[in-house]
Formats: structure tokens, sequence, C-alpha cells
């Protein structure tokens, strides 16, 4: 399931419940409960031939450019590049780019790493990046990621191997979104001539990464095979095959990974954490996490128009019962839109900005008061629910029981698995909705990227929400190349979301891994998006 996005910079994260605050490596909480937060699993001790991937549902698309939820990406980031790279720990470095320059504050420059070659063994050149950024550009693409542009005037080839990104305004935020979808290189000549199939089962993908396309049975499965000529030393693939396979019902993907047949697999069925936890056939590990899982507003013509019934339903929200039911007991009462593990970009200031803010209060009698004053008693308010993942349903029906308590009617709309992801890219799929589950995660080592998908106009904002005091604040802080500074510029951002409440805020959970007995050294976090997180799996030592 989608929903903002997120990938942000070193480490900490506030993910469980009772959970230390230390950042680096590990981190315990102090219930006694035992779990760890950690970027790594152990180094694996040898190759393998083979290993079976379990994905909660079908990628819709193999294209970059329309990339825009988990299980494309979890696939892609094996396949494809990005000019820039994020690591484990949530560290931004050099990736298909080996430099990178702003001479001035409306110039990027691209130094291209020399001799990278695509899967089909031609040489990556600057022509290549061009053609992959100015597809999200281009509207006939449709791609979700071109509001990340907004402030692009010109990409150009400056030299065989440099790329050059002027802009209209200074854009902070661009050059780190380098390292996502949007700074994805794929060959000019594959895009040119697969035309409309590109990313499809009918189509082909010809990137850079460790692992190429081999086959894609749709309905079925997906496998990547280990490419030979991959530029990377650090990273060449321990494990020569991976197969992918599809298992949307919770139950039978938990079952896939105590008998053996999926060898792992990313964000595990919530509702068996338990479950898994004492399985003797694997280990299940938990990482850094930028996400918060929220309720987006998707209409604001309804019920939902007034603020003061978007205030009255968070206090309705009974958080810790929700995470018990919904998140296997693992998580947080989320304080804000934006996760605490998206502010790191300046640890000190950041860890200040966000344990400042007071935790979520639970108070029907005030709920109760507010939608009386707002005179919106027995207002229809319509929320998706879904069988793809157990918190949409749970979440769902304990807004529906939070509403009824303080005199709302929530109706649940039941969207199809393969559709819910549609909510978050299609317009028309909206259509009717009042309210969604979404799981807000970041990109980037800065949490004004959270923020700026409500902006006016931006494609992540869902709900078509504005406000000119908001979309001038960001503006400032996108404009601010100081982190520190930006740091206080997007707490202000932070203030107006609680005070309006275009999206409410639920509850925070750790990134979840499950590695069988046989496999580890996969990075265990939501870095996994984009890292080539296979090439670094191989045998468990025994």
């Amino acid at each position: 399931m989608r929903m903002p996005r997120t990938i942000a910079l070193a480490a900490c994260t506030a993910a469980l419940a009772a959970t230390a605050t230390a950042c680096s490596g590990a981190t315990r909480n102090t219930d006694g409960s035992g779990y760890e937060v950690g970027p790594t699993s152990p180094a694996a001790s040898g190759p393998l031939p083979s290993i079976t991937w379990s994905l909660y549902a079908e990628p819709y698309t193999l294209d970059y450019a329309l990339a825009y939820d988990y299980p494309p990406n979890t696939v892609l980031a094996n396949v494809c590049e990005q000019l820039m790279r994020v690591t484990p720990d949530m560290r931004i470095e050099p990736g298909l780019a080996e430099k990178f320059d702003r001479p001035d504050p409306h110039t990027l420059v691209y130094t291209l790493r020399p001799g990278v070659k695509f899967h089909d063994g031609t040489t990556m050149t600057a022509d290549d990046v061009v053609a992959s950024l100015k597809r999200h550009t281009d509207p006939a693409t449709g791609s979700p990621w071109a509001s990340v542009f907004k402030n692009v005037s010109a990409i150009e080839k400056t030299g065989p191997l440099q790329v050059t990104i002027r802009l209209s305004r200074p854009d902070v935020l661009l050059p780190e979104l380098m390292a996502a979808s949007p700074g994805t290189v794929e060959s000019a000549a594959t895009l040119a001539k697969a035309g409309k199939t590109y990313g499809t089962p009918k189509g082909e993908v010809n990137c850079t990464g460790p692992y190429a396309l081999d086959r894609w049975a749709q309905g079925d499965s997906i496998t990547l095979k280990k490419y030979d000529g991959y530029w990377d030393p650090g990273l060449v693939p321990k494990t020569s095959r991976v197969t992918f396979t599809f298992i949307e019902d919770p139950a039978a993907r938990v079952n896939a990974f105590r008998s053996g047949t999926a060898d792992g697999g990313y964000m595990v069925p919530s509702s068996s954490i338990a479950q898994l936890r004492s399985s003797a056939a694997g280990r299940l590990l938990f990482g850094p996490n930028t996400a918060t899982a929220d309720l987006a507003v998707l209409n604001f013509k309804g019920a939902l128009k007034d603020v003061r019934v978007r205030r009255a339903l968070s206090l309705a929200l009974d958080r810790r019962n929700i995470i018990k039911a919904a998140a296997g007991g693992v998580g947080a009462p989320a304080k804000a839109p934006a996760a605490r593990g998206a502010w790191e970009l300046d640890p000190r200031r950041s860890a200040a900005v966000f344990d400042s803010l007071p935790e979520p209060k639970y108070d029907v009698k005030a709920a109760r008061a507010l939608v009386e004053e707002a005179g919106a008693k027995g207002r229809r308010i319509v929320m998706a629910t879904s069988s793809l993942a157990p918190e949409i349903s749970v979440v769902a029906l304990a807004v529906q029981a939070a509403a009824k308590e303080i005199g709302l009617k929530v109706e649940l709309e039941p969207v199809a698995p393969e559709a819910y992801s549609s909510i978050f890219v299609d317009p028309k799929a909206r259509a009717g909705l009042d309210l969604v589950l979404t799981n807000g995660y970041d990109n980037t080592p800065d949490p004004l990227e959270f923020y700026q998908y409500l902006r006016t106009g931006d494609f992540g904002n869902y709900g078509n929400w504005s406000n000119a005091e908001f979309d001038a604040a960001f503006d400032r802080a996108n404009a601010e190349p100081d982190a520190a500074a930006r740091t206080d510029l997007t707490a202000r951002l932070q203030k107006i979301a609680l005070r309006e409440l275009p999206i409410i805020p639920l509850y925070e959970a750790p990134y979840s891994v499950f590695l069988s007995r046989r496999i580890t050294g996969a990075p265990t976090g939501i870095a996994q998006l984009y890292y080539p997180w296979a090439a670094t799996i191989g045998a468990a030592k025994r």
C-alpha cells in the first residue's frame, strides 16, 4: 500500500513502543520485550544460486517514472539506479553520478561515472540521463513525480558525461530526490524502442543495476538474474537469481515464510508479528523507518471541510489500542504527519523540534463538543477499506467506531487489493471517498520533502488541500540551503499541518523483514526501496 513517500537520512526511529532514542547501530527498546532496530542483518557468509522473495502484491508497473509504491520499487531497487544513492543507514551518497556540484542556487551539475554499462552492454552517457529525467516532465508519461521538477527550467547535456539542471528558483529538495525515482537512469534507446510497452510485462527494462530483468510472468512471478557487467565491485550480487512471488492474502504469505516456500519479504503482515518472531523457520527483524500511518483527507467539500470535524475525529481515536490491533502492538502514537525518522537532517535541532511536540490527545468528550459546535452531527464520511493488508481494515473499523461515538457516520467503501494503490496515483479512483489510510514516507534526508506533498497542486496532495500560509512557508524553506535554518522553517510547516489537519496522524511503526534460516545480509529498513538490497543477500552461517 502506498501513500506519500519516505526514505530519510540517519536512522533514529521512535517506531517501537518504549524504544530508546539512540541513533546509529541497533536501537533497543527498554521495556524488556526484546525489539531491536538496526539498518542491516548479519553479513552473508557465501553465495547462493537463488532465493524466492515474497511481495504482498504484484507490481502494477516496472516503469521507474510510474513507480510510486512498495512492490514496484522493491523490485526496481535491484534493476535500476539513480544519480545519487540512499544507503541502508539512510545516507545519501554518489550513485551513477560520481560528483554533484551546485555552482549557484539556480544550477545543478552532475558528473557521471565513466564506463557504466546498461544490461544490454551499451555504455551510459549524458544523453541517457537527460532522456530519463525529462520523461517525468512529459505529460504523456503521467509521472507522479512530475511535480518534483516544478522549478526546473532546463535539463541539458553539457558534456559527454555531464548533465546540468537549471532552475527557475532555488530548490533544495530536487538534488536530494535524485536518490529516488526522479533520479533514475534508463537507456534512451530502450525508452524510444519500447514506447508504451516500457515497464510492462510485454516490454523491457534496461538499466544499470546489479540485477537484470529476466522474466515477468504476469500474475505469477518476476525473475531477476545477476548482471555480470555491473560497475560497483562493492555490490556484486552474492545470489545469482531472485524470484518474486505475489501473495496478497496475509495468512498465505505468513505460511510461505514458515514453510520455506518464500525465503524472505519486507513489510510482513502486522497481525502475524508475534507468530513470526517465534518461528523456527527464520528471523523477523526491524529496521529504520520514516513512515507514519496517517488518515489522508480526500474531500474537503464534505463533512471534513470543517477543521473542527477533522480535529474531532483525531481526538476520538484511541491510538494505543489501534496500535495493538493494527500493528501487532509494535509502534507509537504519531505526533505529526511526518515520522520522527524523517527528522534527521540536523539531528540535534530536529530532536528538539520533534520532542517538543505534545502527545496526541484521546478525548471523546471534547470531540463530541467539536462535532456539535460544527453542526456536523450525523454527517456522512466515506472511508476506503481493503483486504490488501490487515491494518487497513482494522484501522477503518476503528475509525468507524470512533466516529459513531462522537456523532459522525463513517461508511466503509471496500476497494479491491489491486486497486488500492490507484487511490494514490489516479484522481478518478478517489471519487466518492472522503478518507483513506496512508503510509506516509519520504525519499530524502529532509523532513521538508514530506510537507512538499501538501503544497497546493502537488501530485501527492490527494485531497487538493490549499493553504496560502503553508505554500509561502514551504517556498521559503525550499529555498534555504542551510540545514539548521531549514529545520526551523520545516517546523513551521509541521505546526500548520497539525493545526489544520489535512492529514490526521495515527501511529509510527518500524520497517520489518523476515529472513529464512538459509539467508542473511539484507538491509532491514525502508532504504530497500532504492538501495540494491538483494545484492547483499547470501548464505547464512550454519
